[in-house]
């Protein structure tokens, strides 16, 4: 398989739509609110989003949010928090059935990441796009931090240290930054094309074994 038809395959999986006119009980409003901005996000992206056409979407009056959401900025923090709830989710699914302590571990956590940028560009833009970095939100702060955790976490495994320590901590921050960057790389059109000639596991386990060495 190329690596053009691995990246593909990361569109797979998105959540499907919310249509017509529904009745929703007090949880599910909440939820397909959350939903219609996802949507939202991912079709027009962050800066075109609008309360009014989350309603729409949801098939719901424009009064309807205000039962759960202050305003434009809580729905959009509630849709990246939900998103970073799936990345985690898939993270720890993606360890499954590989041997603790093995560098491959960590190279999964590392496609996942990458995955998660082109599976969901909107969510991924909202998070690290400057936006939350705007908000006083600690809901954020600690998402972020449980996710990074799942990689330091296996880091320490593979060097086989007593815990998260500094050593840790600056080999977590290494591979984060190169498939952070790698990422933003691959979602844009034009820079992507430069990445197609290699093979993109490779690529990471390459990275990974080369710094937990």
């Amino acid at each position: 398989m190329s690596n053009g038809q691995k990246n593909q395959d990361y569109d797979a999986g998105s959540q499907p739509r919310t249509t017509g006119k529904k009745t929703y009980h007090h949880g599910d409003l909440r939820a397909a609110l959350i939903e219609a901005t996802r949507q939202l996000v991912e079709e027009k992206g962050p800066d075109s989003f609008s309360v009014s056409d989350a309603c729409r979407l949801a098939g719901v009056s424009t009064a309807a949010p205000y039962k759960h959401f202050k305003n434009k900025t809580e729905m959009l923090v509630a849709a990246v928090l939900e998103g970073m709830l799936r990345h985690r989710s898939r993270m720890l699914a993606a360890l499954e059935g590989i041997p603790e302590g093995s560098p491959e571990r960590v190279t999964a956590i590392g496609m996942e990441y990458v995955s998660f940028a082109l599976r969901e560009p909107g969510i991924f833009s909202l998070k690290f796009g400057g936006f939350t970095d705007r908000i006083a939100d600690p809901r954020l702060e600690e998402g972020g931090q449980q996710s990074f955790n799942i990689l330091l976490t296996e880091i320490a495994k593979c060097l086989d240290e007593p815990g998260i320590t500094e050593e840790v901590r600056r080999r977590g921050f290494l591979l984060w930054s190169f498939v952070h960057g790698l990422s933003f790389i691959l979602r844009e059109q034009g820079l992507a094309e430069k990445g197609q000639e290699f093979d993109l596991h490779d690529l990471l386990e390459d990275v990974a074994r080369r710094m937990l060495n």
